[in-house]
């Protein structure tokens, strides 16, 4: 594969791994390469982002790579994190805002599960705007944080109580056809091609 190709694609892969970074062994599999090629691609895309002086840098945290800012430029980043908390939220944000808004009490593993997408981003943005905040521990193994909205959000949206959201949105009920219908689709895309 081009190595130019490779980099877009690893620069992605980082992009959608977040916080949470992504190891080595768990590149070489997606990439289908052996680990000393990614750890000389990653190497090599370290380089790239400190030559080009990008606001990016690529770092290596507990075993696993991740996009970081650039600690020379931390005064931006600072102006951006105290702007008012009215600044317009992403599409991702106002979704996970959403659910938590009609499902609260939930855990962020429950958020992923009706998002399909990771939601830790999200999660932190609304929680320095105030929007959303820490509101138990759920009774499972782990004891995962419970979120539910704050003061702040009905200001945000002008309400009085939770009793003024619009009627909720209609959230697919486990075992339901919709369910079934798209897990039955996943396997027809997923399934090994049959051996000749």
């Amino acid at each position: 594969m081009d190595i130019e190709r490779l980099k877009a694609i690893v620069e992605g892969l980082l992009f959608v791994a977040g916080d949470e970074g992504i190891e080595a062994k768990q590149l070489a599999s997606i990439l289908d390469l052996e680990i000393h090629e990614v750890v000389a691609l990653m190497d090599e895309m370290k380089k790239d982002y400190k030559e080009q002086n990008r606001g990016l840098q690529i770092v290596e945290i507990a075993q696993a790579y991740q996009f970081t800012t650039r600690p020379e430029f931390a005064e931006y980043f600072e102006k951006l994190a105290h702007t008012p908390s009215h600044a317009t939220l992403s599409q991702a944000a106002l979704e996970t805002l959403a659910i938590i808004a009609y499902k609260q009490p939930i855990t962020r593993l429950e958020l992923e599960e009706i998002r399909g997408v990771k939601c830790e981003s999200a999660i932190n943005r609304l929680t320095s705007k105030n929007l959303i905040k820490e509101v138990g521990r759920a009774d499972t193994i782990g004891r995962p944080i419970l979120y539910g909205t704050t003061k702040e959000f009905l200001e945000y949206f002008g309400l009085r109580s939770l009793d003024e959201l619009p009627p909720p949105p209609e959230f697919p009920a486990e075992g339901s056809e919709v369910e079934e219908e798209e897990a039955y689709l996943f396997y027809q895309k997923n399934k090994a091609e049959p051996t000749p």
